[in-house]
């Protein structure tokens, strides 16, 4: 039964699915401005520390100040309607809420709200994937722990390549690779919130006129959020990725099968089983006509002459051998389609993505020499962008002492100089040990082990 309709029946038997939403920025506005056009979904409470601000975004999206006004969750409850506030634990910890969707974009606060979520037997759709990135596989297990469900967020790329890869999985077709595109050249990791408009096409004051955030731009062009989506990913089916970053090999729709192959066979990958990011500009800047920059993709294997003579059969999209097939979605809709989650996690206890062991990690590193006595100020910023390691070798970092994860690299006092280029351990750092992120991570560290979790990772 297709969730649409599993949600008409919610609506008509008076049980919507009631949802408490964390955050009303960018990303929970395109939630919010579909809720009130899906059936049997009823969203009880928003919590945004700045209520005014979520109250502006609301009526962006078009909802009417009626919508909002319950004094209360019980009130929202009892008439249908929206309670705004700034408590996030009355929230979560309301007893008629089935499902937080975490969306502050705030790693270590997101922590906290899964975690409290948990306790509280709430499903968490976390959009928050930088908090993913760096103890996803914990969160996971914590849930798990508490009966509940814990999942990526649909219409944000990490999800959406999930899914893909399930589906050539359940076809049974191995995968050689999957990931995103990307706007990409090397020097952009050391892209800091001053020159990240250059790079989009704006002026400041385009930008400015336009409300966008240097900052959170500047995460994704720095390459710190492929590198974030492609952990997330890489921990929840398992697949391997590079052993020195990401490669971002520049790619048409059309060569993606191409360059998506081994490099035994043409193609980049150091074997078969990867994540990986695709550019949408050559090396020398150009644009590449029919990108891949706002899509996913993944691509299979046809391991049989009959299946890789169905591909030429029905004209599919493959590489000039015939062998490799090229599965993609050009666009993603971002909170817009954060919907299927919620429906998924609460009618059929299914994630839309969740960590399954610790695979990868993204290393904070410096875009700059550092010395001692600078503070880092987290992705997207000036002192650090994100590098996309295998676990194993974020573990083994500094002797041993391990990788800095980007996620907890925010208003971080440096204790030692730090080369530009080089990835940072916990020892260069004076980090807060107070927060349940730190705790989580370290956590998350002696339990999972990554050179084991490499070994029992599933076949591609």
């Amino acid at each position: 039964m297709s969730l649409h309709r599993k949600l008409l029946e919610r609506a008509a038997a008076g049980r919507p699915v009631r949802v408490g939403l964390i955050g009303a920025g960018k990303f929970g506005s395109m939630y919010l401005a579909q809720v009130p056009r899906t059936p049997g979904v009823h969203l009880v409470g928003i919590a945004d520390l700045a209520p005014d601000a979520a109250r502006r975004n609301l009526a962006r999206v078009g909802w009417s100040a009626a919508q909002t006004q319950a004094a209360s969750l019980d009130a929202a409850l009892r008439d249908g309607n929206t309670h705004l506030g700034d408590d996030w634990r009355a929230l979560v910890r309301h007893p008629a809420i089935d499902v937080i969707v975490e969306c502050t974009g705030h790693p270590i606060a997101a922590v906290e709200h899964c975690l409290e979520a948990f306790a509280q037997r709430k499903h968490v759709v976390n959009v928050t994937v930088e908090a993913d990135a760096f103890c996803g596989p914990l969160l996971a297990r914590k849930a798990a722990d508490a009966g509940v469900i814990y999942s990526l967020a649909f219409g944000d790329q990490p999800a959406l390549i999930c899914d893909l890869v399930d589906w050539a999985r359940t076809c049974g077709f191995p995968v050689v690779a999957a990931g995103r595109g990307h706007k990409w050249l090397p020097h952009f990791c050391e892209s800091t919130p001053d020159t990240v408009w250059g790079h989009y096409g704006l002026t400041p004051e385009q930008a400015e006129r336009g409300g966008l955030n240097p900052k959170m731009f500047n995460s994704f062009l720095d390459g710190s959020k492929p590198a974030i989506e492609s952990t997330a990913v890489a921990n929840a089916t398992g697949l391997a990725v590079p052993s020195n970053g990401l490669l971002y090999p520049p790619a048409s729709v059309a060569d993606i099968p191409f360059v998506t192959r081994p490099k035994s066979e043409g193609g980049v990958l150091e074997r078969k089983g990867m994540v990986e990011v695709i550019s949408s500009l050559e090396a020398d800047g150009r644009p590449i006509p029919y990108d891949i920059r706002m899509g996913v993709w993944v691509t299979v294997e046809g391991e049989t002459e009959y299946i890789r003579n169905c591909f030429e059969e029905y004209n599919a999209h493959t590489d000039p051998s015939g062998r490799y097939f090229t599965l993609y979605k050009r666009w993603h809709l971002i909170g817009l389609e954060v919907g299927l989650s919620v429906a998924s996690v609460a009618l059929r206890g299914e994630a839309t993505g969740v960590a399954q062991l610790w695979q990868a990690d993204v290393v904070a590193t410096a875009k700059k020499d550092l010395r001692p006595g600078d503070r880092l100020d987290g992705e997207g910023g000036y002192a650090v962008w994100g590098k996309l390691l295998p676990a194993a070798t974020s573990r083994a970092l500094d002797g041993g002492t391990g990788g800095l994860p980007l996620g907890l690299a925010h208003d971080v006092k440096l204790l030692r100089a730090v080369a530009r280029g080089q990835s940072l351990s916990w020892a260069d750092v004076a980090i807060d040990t107070g927060t349940r992120a730190y705790a989580l991570r370290r956590e998350m560290e002696q339990l999972f082990d990554p050179v084991s979790s490499v070994a029992a990772a599933p076949q591609p």
